[in-house]
């Protein structure tokens, strides 16, 4: 069984140990390995190390030695509670151990849980995972945590008073930090509001931040294809406070709106066309992207495309006009634009 969208976060969250394995894969080492942390605590409790319920291998080694799998998962741990088998970066040469103990686990056993880096649609591993009845695979994307997860982190983190503008603020930092740094900074709000019984602030929030957020300028352009104007001016702000090259983030929307009318134009639909350009685009992104495509439509996509190459050939010559002004201009005419034509 393969998860899609939301499902990943979800089920990660809280696994079932009545399935005997789990597949986490991903181009992201940190993610993934985030992913795994989160799933074994839950399905082993905080002391499966210490009561050694937990036994680690590297996939590699299952190459040589398939039965060291099978062992570890039928093996009577001396301590009571449920027990996982971790095989950590396995390649696709350990599929035939795994598919071995798959076939012969029992409920009882331990369960078995997978990780790897990107694994593409001929993997060994995602063969068998992904059609398997019981077991479950559970792709990783490099999109920014949903709405519920971070809710979930800051629930963790003891902040359960969290405004709906502390929220919008916490999805801006979503959005502009890897997931790792993100969760080091939701533990230390929790900390500094530890004891406080008042809703979380956006002062507060600006105060444990990091100090330097590398721009996200993907959200932006995002926001402009989705014609979300009333998000633009403060998202544009936090952008320029970063200090962002105007002919920087005039190239990336150029590069965003011309893989769109790629997009529409192709006879195949826009989510097909989206998977074939390379790199290509998958998972949610590639959903958001295709929505977008759809929305748009292919003749105003074309004049998105001439605006920003007219923007774009602005910058470069010797105009004395103020280059991130031009940008804006541009980019809010874009984020205004009304339906298909």
């Amino acid at each position: 069984m393969i998860l899609k969208g939301a499902e990943i976060a979800r089920y990660l969250a809280r696994p079932d140990p009545s399935r005997p394995a789990l597949l986490i894969h991903g181009q992201d080492p940190m993610r993934v390995a985030m992913k795994r942390v989160e799933a074994v605590r839950t399905l082993t409790g905080e002391k499966a190390d210490e009561e050694m319920r937990l036994t680690r291998m590297p996939g590699a080694g299952l190459r040589k030695d398939a039965a060291q799998l099978l062992d570890a998962v039928k093996e009577v741990g001396f301590f009571p509670g449920p027990r996982v088998v971790l095989v950590e970066d396995a390649p696709d040469a350990a599929a035939d151990a795994i598919r071995a103990a798959l076939s012969d686990w029992k409920p009882g056993d331990a369960v078995i849980v997978v990780t790897a880096g990107a694994l593409g649609k001929a993997s060994a591993l995602r063969k068998l995972f992904e059609p398997h009845p019981a077991a479950v695979a559970a792709p990783i994307y490099d999109d920014p945590p949903a709405e519920d997860e971070v809710a979930r982190w800051l629930a963790d983190a003891g902040l359960r008073q969290v405004p709906p503008a502390a929220m919008r603020e916490m999805m801006v930092l979503a959005r502009a930090l890897d997931p790792g740094d993100l969760r080091q900074t939701i533990e230390k709000i929790g900390l500094y509001k530890h004891g406080d019984p008042q809703p979380l602030t956006t002062d507060e929030i600006a105060l444990m931040a990091p100090a330097t957020i590398e721009a996200d300028l993907d959200e932006l352009i995002h926001t402009v294809a989705e014609r979300r104007e009333a998000e633009f001016g403060p998202m544009m702000r936090r952008i320029e406070g970063q200090g962002v090259n105007p002919v920087t983030l005039c190239i990336a929307a150029l590069r965003h709106f011309r893989a769109l009318h790629l997009a529409a134009a192709d006879p195949a639909g826009p989510g097909v066309a989206l998977s074939r350009m390379r790199p290509p685009v998958f998972g949610p992104r590639r959903d958001r992207m295709e929505r977008q495509a759809q929305a748009w439509g292919m003749g105003p996509l074309e004049e998105a495309v001439r605006s920003l190459l007219d923007t774009d050939l602005t910058l470069r010559s010797s105009t004395r006009a103020p280059q991130m002004a031009l940008v804006e201009r541009t980019l809010i005419r874009l984020a205004m634009t009304r339906g298909r034509r």
